[in-house]
């Protein structure tokens, strides 16, 4: 009875995860202010060669262009130097002992908070330089940064970080942060790229999450603005492969703020230099914004092009409402009842490795709307895709079919797909039209139903109308 008693307890906590995995996440609008392709260039070839272990401006610096809000130390050399730099930025500042062989400060005596004044900073230079000279005799010191005191009063201290795992590849980790992070050991792994619902999960799953809620009076911390951290940290996580292990300790949150104190990165080797295919560090494919595009139809409407996302589900729903029960039997083929969670998380939840939809979206009074999607779902053997369309009634017959088909043939094209399959039915005639205008070869059948096929060729070029 014990083992029965076992397994059904693993049954349901393997159905408890299930729901939570498809519990719709909220829009959370994130965006970056650079070009990534020439933001990984400036990484990849000027800053992740220069050591092993980056030096805490260099880590800070990716983070904080990433959008994640730090302090900005300042390399000090000698005392009048640290003391030049601390009267600029203005007292209190931190002191930090500055090494490329040291990375937990602390247990050198390396970092001095809330110093006050010249006579202090003085003081502590001498007495880190010395200590940490004293306990690794081995490590070189280039002498102090200097940045400013962070108001920690009301504030929790966390940890977050990515590292490669040989098994997994890259995770992410959050937990309880500062000096006593590896005493507790609270902490959550998470695989990237995350949504507003997994980055919730990780907070949530955490002992000291009650601290962040406000705990006996205190005031709740910026918990919105910690989740957009860690989706913003999941991004670099996806986006850089050469990256080995990144920690962020501590994170401080307070009701206001999320700012990282301390950062340290450590490159990998094995990797920088050399060709990554896309995210094969990771365990799931990213969003792939690579994909956003626009396009006019020929009203002069102008439509966003872009893979659906789990955030899209009330839109999804939308969009078959505003279908008449034909355009949905064209697309299903049968009498298809989508108005529940289950299904409408079947289409919204979907593994970009070997399955895209791409939406059309419009915004109408300052509301975003999806007014048609194409889907491609690939066979095993990703060779062959079967493909699918679905237009919203009052936004057909202006050649919003003829776009998104032709940008699906496209995807499936730069995949390295051989062939595209459809099936529709013979009344759906403005679809048969799409499709003989985009070479598809076109069969009917006896049931009435109509059979299409293309061959996608690497010379072909796409069909512009």
């Amino acid at each position: 009875p014990e083992q029965a008693i076992g397994a059904f307890m693993t049954l349901s906590q393997y159905a408890e995860n299930q729901t939570m995995l498809y519990e719709t996440p909220k829009e959370i609008p994130v965006s970056f202010q650079y070009d990534s392709d020439v933001l990984r260039e400036k990484y990849i070839k000027e800053i992740f060669p220069k050591a092993k272990i980056l030096n805490e401006d260099d880590s800070k610096m990716l983070i904080n262009d990433y959008g994640i809000d730090t302090t900005h130390p300042f390399p000090a050399a000698t005392e009048d130097e640290a003391v030049a730099i601390a009267a600029k930025k203005g007292y209190p500042v931190v002191l930090k002992i500055y090494s490329p062989d040291i990375t937990h400060k602390s247990d050198v005596g390396g970092v001095a908070l809330n110093v006050k004044d010249e006579e202090m900073v003085r003081a502590s230079f001498r007495n880190m330089v010395k200590t940490a000279a004293e306990k690794r005799p081995d490590a070189k010191i280039l002498g102090v940064t200097v940045q400013r005191m962070v108001d920690t009063k009301d504030a929790v201290e966390l940890i977050l970080g990515i590292k490669k795992d040989p098994t997994f590849g890259t995770v992410m980790l959050a937990g309880m942060g500062g000096t006593t992070a590896e005493l507790f050991k609270d902490k959550r792994l998470e695989f990237p790229p995350l949504n507003e619902r997994l980055a919730r999960q990780m907070l949530e799953s955490l002992q000291i999450y009650p601290l962040l809620q406000g705990y006996r009076g205190a005031p709740p911390k910026n918990i919105d603005k910690l989740v957009e951290v860690f989706i913003r940290m999941s991004y670099l996580a996806a986006d850089y492969p050469e990256i080995k292990e990144l920690d962020i300790n501590p994170l401080i949150v307070s009701p206001t703020d999320v700012i990282a104190l301390d950062a340290r990165i450590v490159v990998d080797d094995e990797v920088l230099g050399k060709y990554v295919k896309d995210y094969s560090h990771l365990i799931l494919r990213p969003y792939p914004e690579r994909l956003i595009r626009t396009a006019k139809l020929k009203d002069g409407s102008t439509v966003t092009l872009r893979p659906i996302k789990p955030e899209d589900e009330p839109l999804w729903l939308e969009l078959l409402d505003s279908c008449s029960k034909e355009s949905i039997y064209h697309r299903f083929r049968y009498d298809f009842y989508y108005d529940s969670h289950e299904v409408a998380s079947q289409f919204c939840f979907i593994d970009y490795d070997r399955e895209i939809a791409i939406v059309a979206e419009i915004e109408e009074e300052g509301k975003k709307k999806i007014i048609g999607v194409g889907r491609l779902i690939a066979d095993p053997d990703v060779e062959i895709m079967e493909y699918a369309i679905l237009i919203t009634d009052a936004w057909q017959k202006k050649e919003l079919g003829f776009i998104i088909t032709n940008y699906c043939i496209e995807i499936a094209k730069s995949r390295g797909i051989k062939i595209l399959v459809a099936e529709t039915t013979r009344d759906n005639k403005p679809m048969i039209s799409v499709f003989r205008k985009l070479n598809f070869k076109i069969r009917f059948n006896e049931d009435s139903t109509v059979s299409v096929r293309k061959e996608i060729t690497k010379e072909e070029e796409p069909v512009i109308t």
